[in-house]
């Protein structure tokens, strides 16, 4: 297994956790990445002693806390407008609504919530920005929920990798496949001809102009 989630960490090590879990928290794109079958596949290794579990959990809360504040800012900097936004290659006003709605439901607590549900992680520091909460407070759930889902999926894993440690046969080949097809997937819909090509470059291009470039 060649490029197997455990080949896949012990080369890029834990920085390579650290920017998906920092990019799966703050950033659009972030999305496309399986940040918990990656917390459970480290803390399984960890639990093999391949990485460290006492590097590997505070080096993931730093990055969800981390990444969640720039999302707190893009959202802080765009304000209502972001709800006006057309779709784009990443962003759909769908994920917007779905957020805060959340928000509407549970206050302040969306951010602890939001930490275990894909995409909703992603935009939940976003919304909160634009004006749902004050940044002080927003900080006091980003800490609570990084810490909680930081040190939950990866201890889940280091106990399997403890318990069952012949339990990699199928575990990370399972990972393995997902992320596989997953990949394969997303290439093709995306890269499949030259059109769609050239709608990604221009998409990204126009993505990266709207939530970082001047605004008057």
């Amino acid at each position: 297994m060649p490029w197997s989630v455990e080949t896949i960490i012990q080369s890029g090590g834990l920085l390579a956790i650290f920017l998906i879990i920092f990019s799966e928290s703050g950033l659009f794109f972030g999305i496309l990445f399986p940040g918990d079958s990656l917390l459970l596949a480290a803390g399984f290794l960890a639990g093999q002693e391949l990485i460290s579990i006492y590097w590997l959990i505070p080096l993931v809360v730093t990055a969800a806390v981390l990444g969640d504040n720039v999302g707190y800012y893009i959202g802080h900097r765009l304000g209502p407008h972001l709800f006006k936004r057309e779709d784009g290659i990443l962003f759909r006003r769908e994920y917007i609504k779905r957020t805060s709605e959340f928000y509407d439901k549970h206050g302040g607590k969306t951010i602890i919530i939001a930490r275990f549900f894909p995409v909703i992680r992603t935009f939940a520091p976003v919304v909160a920005g634009v004006g749902k909460m004050s940044w002080k407070r927003f900080a006091f759930f980003n800490v609570i929920g990084a810490f909680m889902w930081g040190c939950g999926l990866p201890l889940i894993g280091y106990s399997l990798g403890r318990a069952f440690p012949e339990i990699d046969k199928y575990f990370l080949w399972f990972l393995f496949i997902t992320a596989q097809v997953t990949l394969i997937i997303i290439i093709w819909h995306v890269l499949g001809d030259a059109k769609r090509r050239k709608n990604l470059r221009q998409g990204l291009a126009e993505e990266f102009h709207y939530f970082f470039g001047r605004r008057r």
